[in-house]
């Protein structure tokens, strides 16, 4: 095992990606096989390769459709797959969820409807509500990315325009059994929040959907506000006699990546500490706290002495205020070297698990020590670029990029920093 602190955050970061692939962790949580149909359904970035590993495990008869994201195509025989876009949504994911909401009508007491559902499910499974447009659906998403908004925040908003989300795709098949299999990529791993819970009681109202846009000033499309404000058929609600057959599995969550991580710093002598697997906030300021834990192991050896590895997952925001090409992991790391101001002996790594951060075909970056000076010698500085909300482009000059393509998983945002001896 290396000690070289760049190939060892890389493999760290692998480690923690590999821990969560679905062909690993979902075949332990298949359910029976009905006496009748199985269908199975699905939504997220991880959809297609969840898909694939059920057909390779599944003993009987399956056939159903699943939607990922644009590039996350995974071959499959039975069960089919669309592409479409994120983070916001296009007609490709409109069609598709309505064409998944088909699917799972009519069924009965002896069917089941497989569900498999990972982060990324709340753009790529997008049907408005009645008296909505896509546009409007469009228009909300683009301003909820931009204003800094919190994940649970953001799928509150959605569950509450969509004809499929927040419980309804459970409720559309009853009375069969649904059985959920599901990827963590939100804090807390609350079923409710991945990709807005499309086979999950919702405990979220209008009244709250409606919060969340006065929170952040968000007050466009006017007709979005209007259909909030009626407040018409509410999201199925915990108890609702339709989801009586329904139940959750957990097949991946960021804790486990973070373990998978701990167990390969630990190998090459490095000790490793988990600060948490569901931190939030701004970008910047997250940085801000881990640059001072960091410190504080170099200067007294708290809370665990050097070597060791600090590790961290959750979800970030990013209000964005520049015109760069930004991502919360790179806008963390930018972050993080500019509190850091070259401290020696400090290396660190934030990559989105699903190899891609922000809109970028990048899953994050890497800093050393010099990475400021490096970027000064380079013309590019890096607190301009912090301003303009540019990691990608601050990291891009560098050459520090972390690029894996698509993983085909999602267990949300990784962040390992390494204080060498």
């Amino acid at each position: 095992m290396t000690r070289d602190p760049r190939a060892l955050l890389r493999q760290m970061f692998e480690a923690a990606i590999a821990s969560a692939l679905p062909e690993k962790s979902l075949p332990p949580h298949l359910p029976s096989p009905p006496k009748g149909r199985t269908v199975v359904v699905g939504a997220g970035k991880a959809a297609a390769s969840m898909a694939k590993a059920v057909e390779d495990h599944w003993p009987g008869e399956i056939d159903g459709l699943v939607v990922t994201r644009y590039g996350h195509h995974v071959a499959t025989k039975r069960i089919e797959v669309v592409e479409a876009a994120h983070p916001v949504p296009d007609l490709a994911g409109r069609e598709a969820a309505e064409r998944i909401l088909a699917k799972v009508r009519g069924l009965t007491a002896d069917d089941l409807a497989l569900c498999l559902i990972s982060g990324g499910g709340s753009s790529l499974l997008t049907l408005p509500a009645t008296g909505l447009t896509l546009g409007d659906k469009q228009a909300v998403n683009r301003a909820l990315l931009k204003c800094g908004a919190n994940i649970a925040e953001m799928n509150c908003v959605r569950k509450h325009l969509s004809a499929i989300k927040g419980g309804r795709l459970a409720a559309a098949a009853a009375p069969a059994r649904v059985v959920t299999l599901t990827i963590s990529d939100v804090p807390g791993d609350d079923p409710a929040v991945i990709a807005s819970g499309p086979t999950i009681a919702d405990p979220t109202t209008y009244a709250d959907a409606l919060e969340v846009l006065q929170k952040y000033g968000i007050t466009e499309p006017a007709s979005v506000l209007t259909y909030l404000r009626a407040g018409h058929d509410e999201t199925p609600k915990p108890g609702d006699p339709r989801l009586a057959r329904c139940e959750t599995h957990m097949i991946a969550a960021p804790q486990m990546a973070l373990e998978a991580a701990a167990r390969v710093a630990q190998a090459a002598g490095f000790t490793p500490l988990i600060l948490g697997d569901a931190l939030e906030g701004e970008a910047r300021e997250v940085a801000m706290v881990h640059a001072g834990i960091a410190r504080q192991v170099l200067r007294h050896g708290q809370p665990v002495k050097a070597p060791c590895v600090l590790l961290s997952g959750g979800e970030t925001t990013v209000t964005v205020r520049g015109k760069g090409r930004g991502g919360r992991n790179v806008e963390f790391l930018l972050a993080l070297a500019v509190a850091l101001n070259c401290t020696p002996r400090i290396y660190a790594l934030a990559g989105d698990t699903d190899g891609i951060d922000g809109a970028e075909e990048i899953a994050g970056a890497i800093i050393t020590p010099d990475t400021i000076a490096r970027g000064t010698a380079l013309g590019v500085d890096a607190k301009a670029a912090l301003a303009d909300n540019d990691g990608h482009g601050f990291f891009e000059a560098l050459g520090d990029g972390v690029v894996t393509g698509p993983t085909l998983t999602n267990v949300n945002d990784f962040r390992a920093i390494l204080v060498t001896s």
